[in-house]
Protein backbone atom coordinates (compact mmCIF):
# COMPACT_ATOMS: atom_id res chain seq x y z
CA UNK A 1 0.00 0.00 0.00
CA UNK A 2 1.57 3.39 -1.14
CA UNK A 3 2.72 5.42 2.04
CA UNK A 4 2.93 2.26 4.39
CA UNK A 5 6.00 1.32 5.59
CA UNK A 6 5.59 -1.96 7.43
CA UNK A 7 8.92 -3.76 7.75
CA UNK A 8 8.90 -7.32 7.36
CA UNK A 9 10.35 -8.94 10.10
CA UNK A 10 12.51 -12.00 10.75
CA UNK A 11 10.66 -13.67 13.86
CA UNK A 12 13.94 -14.92 15.34
CA UNK A 13 11.98 -15.06 18.89
CA UNK A 14 8.41 -15.86 19.40
CA UNK A 15 6.01 -13.51 20.89
CA UNK A 16 5.96 -15.35 24.28
CA UNK A 17 9.71 -14.88 24.64
CA UNK A 18 9.49 -11.61 23.74
CA UNK A 19 7.47 -11.20 26.46
CA UNK A 20 9.73 -13.14 28.97
CA UNK A 21 12.42 -10.78 28.54
CA UNK A 22 10.61 -7.64 28.89
CA UNK A 23 9.45 -9.06 32.12
CA UNK A 24 12.70 -9.83 33.07
CA UNK A 25 14.86 -6.98 31.58
CA UNK A 26 16.37 -4.83 33.64
CA UNK A 27 18.44 -2.53 31.12
CA UNK A 28 16.47 0.21 29.85
CA UNK A 29 18.32 -0.30 26.11
CA UNK A 30 17.51 -3.58 25.90
CA UNK A 31 13.78 -3.06 27.15
CA UNK A 32 12.89 -0.19 24.42
CA UNK A 33 14.46 -2.28 21.84
CA UNK A 34 12.05 -5.44 22.92
CA UNK A 35 9.35 -3.14 22.56
CA UNK A 36 10.01 -1.91 19.76
CA UNK A 37 10.84 -5.43 18.20
CA UNK A 38 6.80 -6.27 19.41
CA UNK A 39 4.86 -3.36 17.90
CA UNK A 40 6.79 -4.38 14.96
CA UNK A 41 5.75 -8.25 15.52
CA UNK A 42 1.89 -6.31 16.43
CA UNK A 43 1.92 -5.21 12.54
CA UNK A 44 2.84 -1.21 13.23
CA UNK A 45 4.93 1.08 10.61
CA UNK A 46 8.36 1.70 11.25
CA UNK A 47 7.65 5.12 12.10
CA UNK A 48 5.20 4.43 14.94
CA UNK A 49 7.42 1.61 16.24
CA UNK A 50 9.81 3.75 16.53
CA UNK A 51 7.58 6.88 17.78
CA UNK A 52 6.46 4.95 20.89
CA UNK A 53 10.01 4.20 22.29
CA UNK A 54 11.29 8.23 21.74
CA UNK A 55 13.09 7.26 18.54
CA UNK A 56 13.56 8.35 15.06
CA UNK A 57 12.09 6.37 11.63
CA UNK A 58 15.97 6.54 11.24
CA UNK A 59 16.66 4.84 14.07
CA UNK A 60 13.85 2.17 14.08
CA UNK A 61 14.88 1.56 10.12
CA UNK A 62 18.67 0.72 11.51
CA UNK A 63 17.14 -1.53 14.28
CA UNK A 64 15.20 -3.33 12.08
CA UNK A 65 18.09 -3.84 9.99
CA UNK A 66 20.29 -5.05 12.63
CA UNK A 67 17.41 -7.49 14.42
CA UNK A 68 16.54 -9.23 10.97
CA UNK A 69 20.52 -9.80 10.28
CA UNK A 70 21.43 -11.43 13.49
CA UNK A 71 18.59 -10.90 16.34
CA UNK A 72 18.78 -9.88 19.56
CA UNK A 73 22.81 -10.32 19.38
CA UNK A 74 23.41 -7.91 16.89
CA UNK A 75 20.22 -5.38 18.17
CA UNK A 76 21.71 -5.04 22.06
CA UNK A 77 25.76 -4.28 21.41
CA UNK A 78 27.38 -5.40 24.22
CA UNK A 79 28.71 -2.46 25.57
CA UNK A 80 31.01 -3.93 28.34
CA UNK A 81 31.90 -1.90 30.88
CA UNK A 82 31.36 2.27 30.77
CA UNK A 83 30.23 4.63 28.19
CA UNK A 84 31.05 3.21 24.39
CA UNK A 85 32.36 6.25 22.23
CA UNK A 86 30.45 6.69 19.53
CA UNK A 87 33.21 6.64 16.92
CA UNK A 88 36.35 5.32 17.47
CA UNK A 89 39.55 6.48 16.00
CA UNK A 90 39.52 4.62 12.25
CA UNK A 91 35.55 5.42 12.17
CA UNK A 92 36.39 9.03 12.48
CA UNK A 93 39.16 8.72 9.78
CA UNK A 94 36.51 7.10 7.63
CA UNK A 95 34.14 9.36 8.82
CA UNK A 96 36.48 12.50 7.47
CA UNK A 97 37.37 11.03 4.14
CA UNK A 98 33.64 10.66 3.47
CA UNK A 99 33.04 14.33 4.56
CA UNK A 100 35.58 15.68 2.31
CA UNK A 101 34.90 13.72 -0.91
CA UNK A 102 31.53 15.04 -0.84
CA UNK A 103 32.07 18.70 0.85
CA UNK A 104 30.00 21.27 2.09
CA UNK A 105 27.45 19.53 4.25
CA UNK A 106 24.32 20.36 6.30
CA UNK A 107 24.21 19.33 9.52
CA UNK A 108 21.37 17.00 8.91
CA UNK A 109 23.28 15.64 6.07
CA UNK A 110 26.05 14.53 8.18
CA UNK A 111 23.71 12.90 10.93
CA UNK A 112 21.96 10.96 7.87
CA UNK A 113 25.58 10.03 6.86
CA UNK A 114 26.26 8.82 10.41
CA UNK A 115 23.44 6.52 10.60
CA UNK A 116 23.78 5.08 7.05
CA UNK A 117 27.55 4.70 7.38
CA UNK A 118 27.94 3.62 11.36
CA UNK A 119 24.69 3.10 12.86
CA UNK A 120 25.25 5.76 14.96
CA UNK A 121 22.59 8.65 15.92
CA UNK A 122 24.14 11.58 18.06
CA UNK A 123 21.57 13.90 19.35
CA UNK A 124 21.79 17.39 17.74
CA UNK A 125 23.57 19.58 20.56
CA UNK A 126 26.07 16.80 20.74
CA UNK A 127 26.77 16.07 16.90
CA UNK A 128 27.96 19.90 16.76
CA UNK A 129 30.43 20.03 19.75
CA UNK A 130 31.55 15.92 18.06
CA UNK A 131 32.26 18.58 14.26
CA UNK A 132 33.99 20.79 15.65
CA UNK A 133 35.74 18.32 17.51
CA UNK A 134 36.47 16.82 14.40
CA UNK A 135 38.20 20.07 13.32
CA UNK A 136 35.31 20.67 10.46
CA UNK A 137 34.75 24.37 9.48
CA UNK A 138 31.14 25.83 9.94
CA UNK A 139 31.00 28.92 7.56
CA UNK A 140 29.42 30.34 4.56
CA UNK A 141 31.04 28.40 1.81
CA UNK A 142 32.93 31.11 -0.83
CA UNK A 143 31.79 30.47 -4.22
CA UNK A 144 34.92 29.50 -6.32
CA UNK A 145 34.42 31.59 -9.86
CA UNK A 146 34.78 29.55 -13.15
CA UNK A 147 37.64 31.67 -14.56
CA UNK A 148 39.57 31.25 -11.44
CA UNK A 149 42.68 29.47 -12.58
CA UNK A 150 43.57 26.25 -10.15
CA UNK A 151 47.03 27.58 -9.11
CA UNK A 152 45.98 31.35 -8.29
CA UNK A 153 47.99 31.83 -4.98
CA UNK A 154 51.55 30.52 -6.80
CA UNK A 155 50.30 33.06 -9.92
CA UNK A 156 50.00 35.62 -7.41
CA UNK A 157 53.51 34.26 -5.53
CA UNK A 158 54.91 34.72 -9.27
CA UNK A 159 53.98 38.62 -9.76
CA UNK A 160 54.56 39.34 -6.48
CA UNK A 161 58.13 38.88 -7.18
CA UNK A 162 58.35 39.91 -10.26
CA UNK A 163 57.27 43.32 -8.81
CA UNK A 164 60.30 43.11 -6.11
CA UNK A 165 62.96 42.43 -8.86
CA UNK A 166 64.24 45.71 -9.54
CA UNK A 167 66.90 44.64 -11.84
CA UNK A 168 64.81 45.19 -15.07
CA UNK A 169 64.80 48.84 -16.73
CA UNK A 170 60.98 48.08 -18.58
CA UNK A 171 58.16 50.00 -16.88
CA UNK A 172 56.77 47.23 -15.12
CA UNK A 173 53.39 48.10 -16.18
CA UNK A 174 54.02 47.66 -19.35
CA UNK A 175 52.76 44.93 -21.78
CA UNK A 176 53.03 44.09 -24.86
CA UNK A 177 51.14 46.06 -27.83
CA UNK A 178 51.31 49.36 -25.50
CA UNK A 179 52.28 53.08 -27.12
CA UNK A 180 55.77 53.41 -26.13
CA UNK A 181 55.29 57.28 -25.11
CA UNK A 182 54.69 58.63 -21.87
CA UNK A 183 56.21 55.85 -20.36
CA UNK A 184 58.21 58.09 -18.08
CA UNK A 185 57.72 58.84 -14.34
CA UNK A 186 56.65 62.48 -13.69
CA UNK A 187 59.67 64.47 -12.43
CA UNK A 188 57.88 65.51 -8.93
CA UNK A 189 57.36 62.25 -8.13
CA UNK A 190 59.88 60.54 -5.61
CA UNK A 191 60.22 56.94 -4.91
CA UNK A 192 63.32 56.65 -2.96
CA UNK A 193 61.43 56.65 0.39
CA UNK A 194 61.34 52.86 0.82
CA UNK A 195 57.91 50.54 -0.59
CA UNK A 196 54.56 50.92 0.04
CA UNK A 197 52.66 47.88 -0.08
CA UNK A 198 48.56 48.27 -0.60
CA UNK A 199 45.55 46.64 -1.90
CA UNK A 200 42.38 48.51 -3.80
CA UNK A 201 39.26 47.32 -4.56
CA UNK A 202 35.65 49.11 -4.77
CA UNK A 203 32.31 48.24 -2.54
CA UNK A 204 29.22 49.98 -3.04
CA UNK A 205 27.92 50.55 0.81
CA UNK A 206 24.40 51.89 1.62
CA UNK A 207 22.80 53.42 4.75
CA UNK A 208 20.18 50.66 4.72
CA UNK A 209 22.52 47.77 4.18
CA UNK A 210 21.84 45.29 7.84
CA UNK A 211 24.76 43.03 8.55
CA UNK A 212 24.40 42.76 12.23
CA UNK A 213 22.46 41.33 14.82
CA UNK A 214 20.76 43.28 17.26
CA UNK A 215 18.43 42.03 20.54
CA UNK A 216 15.14 44.19 20.42
CA UNK A 217 11.87 43.60 22.85
CA UNK A 218 9.33 44.75 20.15
CA UNK A 219 9.71 44.15 16.46
CA UNK A 220 13.15 44.71 14.97
CA UNK A 221 12.92 48.08 12.94
CA UNK A 222 14.92 50.72 12.58
CA UNK A 223 13.42 53.99 10.67
CA UNK A 224 16.40 55.31 8.42
CA UNK A 225 15.95 58.36 6.48
CA UNK A 226 15.88 57.42 2.71
CA UNK A 227 19.72 58.15 2.03
CA UNK A 228 21.57 56.58 -0.62
CA UNK A 229 24.90 57.05 -1.54
CA UNK A 230 25.24 57.54 -5.92
CA UNK A 231 28.99 57.11 -6.03
CA UNK A 232 31.21 53.81 -5.40
CA UNK A 233 33.93 53.74 -2.50
CA UNK A 234 37.19 52.95 -3.86
CA UNK A 235 39.61 51.95 -0.89
CA UNK A 236 43.56 51.58 -0.54
CA UNK A 237 44.91 49.21 2.41
CA UNK A 238 47.74 49.74 3.26
CA UNK A 239 50.50 47.36 4.75
CA UNK A 240 53.25 50.66 5.33
CA UNK A 241 52.11 54.16 4.52
CA UNK A 242 48.66 55.61 4.67
CA UNK A 243 45.27 54.11 4.04
CA UNK A 244 42.89 56.23 2.01
CA UNK A 245 39.24 55.94 0.98
CA UNK A 246 37.68 58.03 -1.65
CA UNK A 247 34.12 58.27 -3.44
CA UNK A 248 35.00 59.27 -7.02
CA UNK A 249 31.98 59.61 -9.11
CA UNK A 250 32.02 56.89 -11.44
CA UNK A 251 34.72 53.72 -11.72
CA UNK A 252 35.57 54.92 -15.15
CA UNK A 253 39.59 55.44 -16.44
CA UNK A 254 39.76 58.32 -15.64
CA UNK A 255 38.12 58.68 -11.97
CA UNK A 256 40.32 55.36 -11.07
CA UNK A 257 43.40 57.62 -12.00
CA UNK A 258 42.26 60.60 -10.28
CA UNK A 259 42.18 57.50 -7.20
CA UNK A 260 45.93 56.85 -7.40
CA UNK A 261 46.41 60.51 -7.70
CA UNK A 262 44.78 60.55 -4.13
CA UNK A 263 47.00 57.73 -2.92
CA UNK A 264 49.90 59.19 -4.17
CA UNK A 265 49.37 62.71 -2.55
CA UNK A 266 49.09 60.61 1.17
CA UNK A 267 52.01 58.67 0.04
CA UNK A 268 54.58 61.30 -1.55
CA UNK A 269 57.77 59.71 -1.31
CA UNK A 270 57.94 55.71 -1.75
CA UNK A 271 57.63 53.51 -4.22
CA UNK A 272 53.73 51.96 -3.97
CA UNK A 273 53.05 48.87 -4.96
CA UNK A 274 49.52 48.43 -5.56
CA UNK A 275 47.28 44.70 -5.45
CA UNK A 276 44.13 45.01 -6.94
CA UNK A 277 41.84 43.02 -9.59
CA UNK A 278 41.12 43.32 -13.26
CA UNK A 279 38.51 45.54 -13.82
CA UNK A 280 38.45 47.02 -17.09
CA UNK A 281 39.06 50.58 -15.59
CA UNK A 282 42.32 48.70 -13.92
CA UNK A 283 43.95 46.93 -16.67
CA UNK A 284 43.61 49.23 -19.23
CA UNK A 285 46.70 50.80 -20.95
CA UNK A 286 45.51 54.33 -19.66
CA UNK A 287 45.49 53.36 -16.31
CA UNK A 288 48.40 51.15 -16.11
CA UNK A 289 50.29 54.38 -17.84
CA UNK A 290 48.84 56.72 -15.88
CA UNK A 291 50.11 54.76 -12.46
CA UNK A 292 53.51 54.08 -13.82
CA UNK A 293 53.96 58.13 -14.38
CA UNK A 294 53.06 58.30 -10.42
CA UNK A 295 55.64 55.71 -9.28
CA UNK A 296 52.73 53.17 -8.55
CA UNK A 297 53.31 49.45 -9.58
CA UNK A 298 50.34 47.45 -10.07
CA UNK A 299 50.32 43.72 -9.10
CA UNK A 300 47.10 41.96 -10.54
CA UNK A 301 45.48 39.24 -8.70
CA UNK A 302 44.83 36.00 -10.64
CA UNK A 303 41.59 36.17 -12.68
CA UNK A 304 38.04 35.24 -10.38
CA UNK A 305 39.97 35.66 -7.40
CA UNK A 306 38.67 38.29 -4.85
CA UNK A 307 39.47 36.18 -1.65
CA UNK A 308 43.23 36.72 -2.32
CA UNK A 309 42.84 40.07 -1.69
CA UNK A 310 42.83 41.25 1.92
CA UNK A 311 40.39 44.50 1.47
CA UNK A 312 37.49 42.07 1.20
CA UNK A 313 37.53 41.56 4.56
CA UNK A 314 38.03 45.24 5.73
CA UNK A 315 34.94 45.69 3.28
CA UNK A 316 32.95 43.24 5.51
CA UNK A 317 34.01 44.43 8.69
CA UNK A 318 33.29 48.40 7.76
CA UNK A 319 29.83 47.50 6.53
CA UNK A 320 29.14 45.11 9.44
CA UNK A 321 30.23 48.29 11.72
CA UNK A 322 27.90 50.89 10.25
CA UNK A 323 24.76 48.92 9.78
CA UNK A 324 23.02 49.68 12.76
CA UNK A 325 24.10 53.66 12.79
CA UNK A 326 21.58 56.21 11.62
CA UNK A 327 23.08 59.16 9.20
CA UNK A 328 21.12 61.86 8.11
CA UNK A 329 22.21 62.44 4.73
CA UNK A 330 24.73 61.07 2.30
CA UNK A 331 27.89 63.53 3.19
CA UNK A 332 27.66 61.92 6.72
CA UNK A 333 27.52 58.78 5.47
CA UNK A 334 30.50 59.12 3.50
CA UNK A 335 32.02 61.13 6.66
CA UNK A 336 30.91 58.00 8.83
CA UNK A 337 32.39 55.18 6.28
CA UNK A 338 35.98 57.28 6.33
CA UNK A 339 36.37 57.45 9.80
CA UNK A 340 35.60 53.29 9.91
CA UNK A 341 37.60 52.43 7.49
CA UNK A 342 40.71 54.55 8.79
CA UNK A 343 40.00 52.63 11.84
CA UNK A 344 39.97 49.28 10.29
CA UNK A 345 42.64 49.70 8.39
CA UNK A 346 45.75 50.54 11.25
CA UNK A 347 44.72 47.07 12.11
CA UNK A 348 47.17 44.20 10.08
CA UNK A 349 45.25 41.17 10.76
CA UNK A 350 43.24 41.55 7.78
CA UNK A 351 46.20 40.41 5.88
CA UNK A 352 47.84 38.62 8.36
CA UNK A 353 47.67 35.65 6.36
CA UNK A 354 48.09 37.18 3.08
CA UNK A 355 51.39 38.40 4.67
CA UNK A 356 52.41 34.73 5.61
CA UNK A 357 51.26 33.49 1.93
CA UNK A 358 52.38 35.38 0.18
CA UNK A 359 55.05 38.49 1.07
CA UNK A 360 58.00 36.31 3.04
CA UNK A 361 61.27 37.52 2.48
CA UNK A 362 60.04 41.00 0.97
CA UNK A 363 58.86 42.13 3.94
CA UNK A 364 61.70 43.80 4.71
CA UNK A 365 61.63 45.64 1.80
CA UNK A 366 58.36 47.86 3.22
CA UNK A 367 59.66 51.11 4.74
Amino acid sequence: MSGDRRKEIVRHLSEDDLDRLLTESTDEKLTERLIFIKRLYKGATLEDAADDVGRSSATGTRWARRWNKGGLGLLMPNFGGGRPPKLGPAQRERLLDLLREGQPWKKQEIQHLINEEFDVEFHPAHLTTFLEKLGLSYAIPRTKRPSRPENAEEILDERVSDVFDEGSDEPHNKRDGDDEEGWVVDEEIRTDGGTVLGFLDTSHPQPWDNSQRLYTVDDPHITRPLVKLDEPAVGFYALSGESVLQFPTTQEKERICECLEGIREQNPLARILLVLDNFSSHVCEYTRKRAHQLGIDLVFLPVGSPDLNPIEQVWKSLKWEASPLIVENAAEYRALLTELFEKLTAQLSFAASWIDNHLGSYLQKLR
